[in-house]
This record gives C-alpha cells, structure tokens and sequence, in this order.
C-alpha cells in the first residue's frame, strides 16, 4: 500500500519572531528599534504576512495527503521521503537552504514578500497552491524547471550539493592554502593562497558570482540556470616565491572536475550560506567539484 503524498511546508523564523526572542515583548522590542530611529511596524507586518501565507497554503493541501512543517534551522535534521512534496513559503534564498537536503523531490515556491522579493525561485502566490499541489502528484509530475546544482566530494566520501554555489576555504574567510588543478586545464596544478574558491550554477550566477563576474571584467560566461555547466573563481589570490596565481577562474561542464588539495590545518566547504552544515578538510585531503548528479525540480 503507497503511502498518501506528504506536504512539506519549509518556512523559517521571521525577524519579528527574532526580535521577541531577543527582547521579550512587543513593547521591548519596540522601544529597541525606535531609540534606532527604526519602527516595529514593519517588521510586524511582514511578519503577519508570512505567517497568513503560511496558514493559506496549509489550508490548500488536500485533506487526503499527509502534511508537516520543518523550519530552516532544522533542515539539516529533517528526513525528506521520495512522495513528498516540498513547499517552501517565503524568499528565493529559502528554497537554496532546501534544495541541498532534496532527492529530485517536486519543490514548489511560493512569495510571501512579493515587494522585496525578486521572485527568481520563489515563483508563485499562495492562491497558486492549491494548483501546483495537484499539479505536482498528476501523471508527469507539473511542468518544472529542472535547476542544475553543484556537488563537492571529499576523499573520505563526504559529500555536499548545493544550488547556488559552494565555498571552499577558512572558516573565517582568512587566508587559505591549497593546491589546484582543474579538468579544464590537464596538467596545471598550482599551489595557490586566497580567500577561497567559490563554485557556483546558473542559479547562482544572480548573485554571489555575478559579484565576481563584475569585478573581474567578466571571464567565463555565466551559464543559465538549467544549463549543466559551472564557473568557479579564487578570490584575492595572492603571488608569493611559493604560491601562483595563473588558475583563478574558469567554467566546468559535464564530468569536467576542479581539484582542491588542502595545504592548511582546516578548510571548510559550505553550500548556499548555510555555514553550520559544512564539510571539514583537513592537511592533504583533496575535495572534488563539479555538476551534482542531481537536480532541483521547481515547479513554474
């Protein structure tokens, strides 16, 4: 017997929520923010509207299905099963911080902020839902965009996905060294001492890459969102007798793979910001990157 499609409505902790946390009481809260020439209001507002958004597409999952909530913080301990479908209620960074935790799972985004949000995965307003739910347990699955995501894999089988990009260097973003070699260029492996290597999708290339893309007056072409290819970039690589800096950016298609060897006491490699769910590099072990196996199906 199938088990009935579950609902899963990924939100986080609004920054009213936050506040009251951290002050107690509206009133505290209010007395903070305004002695910062800042109002309550709002924050407060933004956060009724979330929370209304929240509770409408709760409403619109059929009474048939099963249905749960797991809030961002918590994504790393949630068990995701292959009949659900994954809704994820707020802004586009919020489906990032899910998709990394997903196996080909329908994803669905729905804008609880359409006047600060750009709406790039967040797509949908939450009298879509009802429609996209159906859509996405109908034959076929809904019409979605399957979003090309990257992949780091240590030498101890730790593994790491991510949809925008994914940095690799020391925690504290301070000097780190490494040597590395790209698929891209066979035989160039330089020993190098940055800031960290960032490798990011089409999806990515709104952000963090473009930021570097600008800065260096261009250099790979950023690739669309569901195109398999990558570009990476060193950050603020620094020449030394003992370090290079030849090999600071370029593009990977296919299995085409960059190679970090690690020539520091500690790296880390985190995807899509989320810090606090990185992998640990320690002195000599290699991390591979490159275009996952799997990819997000966000449903339009």
């Amino acid at each position: 017997m199938s088990l009935a499609p579950r609902a899963v409505l990924v939100h986080r902790t609004t920054e009213y929520e936050e506040l009251l946390a951290r002050h107690g009481t509206h009133g505290q809260a209010e007395f903070f923010l305004s002695s910062r020439g800042r109002s309550v209001r709002e924050v407060a507002e933004r956060h009724h509207r979330s929370r209304r958004a929240l509770a409408g597409v709760a409403a619109a999952v059929p009474l048939s299905w099963r249905q749960t909530r797991v809030e961002r913080a918590d994504l790393d301990r949630f068990l995701f099963g292959p009949e659900d479908v994954v809704v994820v209620v707020g802004q586009d960074g919020l489906v990032a911080n899910a998709a990394k935790y997903l196996t080909g799972q329908p994803v669905v985004g729905i804008d609880t902020d359409p006047d600060r949000n750009p709406g790039v995965l967040v797509r949908h307003r939450t009298a879509d839902a009802a429609r996209l739910l159906r859509a996405a347990t109908a034959t076929g699955g809904g019409t979605a965009d399957e979003l090309t995501m990257v992949e780091a894999v240590a030498d101890d089988t730790q593994r790491l996905v991510a949809l925008n990009e994914i940095y690799l260097g020391r925690a504290g973003h301070q000097t780190s060294r490494y040597r590395l070699d790209s698929d891209e260029s066979p035989g160039r492996a330089e020993a190098q001492a940055s800031s960290g290597v960032l490798v990011g999708t089409g999806t990515g290339a709104t952000g963090w890459l473009r930021s570097l893309w600008r800065e260096r007056g261009g250099g790979p072409a950023l690739p669309a969102p569901a195109e398999p290819r990558l570009v990476w970039y060193v950050r603020e690589a620094w020449p030394s007798p003992a370090t290079g800096t030849s090999l600071v950016q370029g593009a990977l298609t296919g299995g085409q793979r960059l190679r970090l060897t690690v020539e520091s006491d500690r790296l880390v490699a985190f995807g899509d910001g989320m810090e606090s769910d990185a992998l640990e590099l320690t002195w000599g072990q290699t991390v591979r990157l490159g275009v996952a196996d799997t990819a997000l199906r966000l449903l339009v």
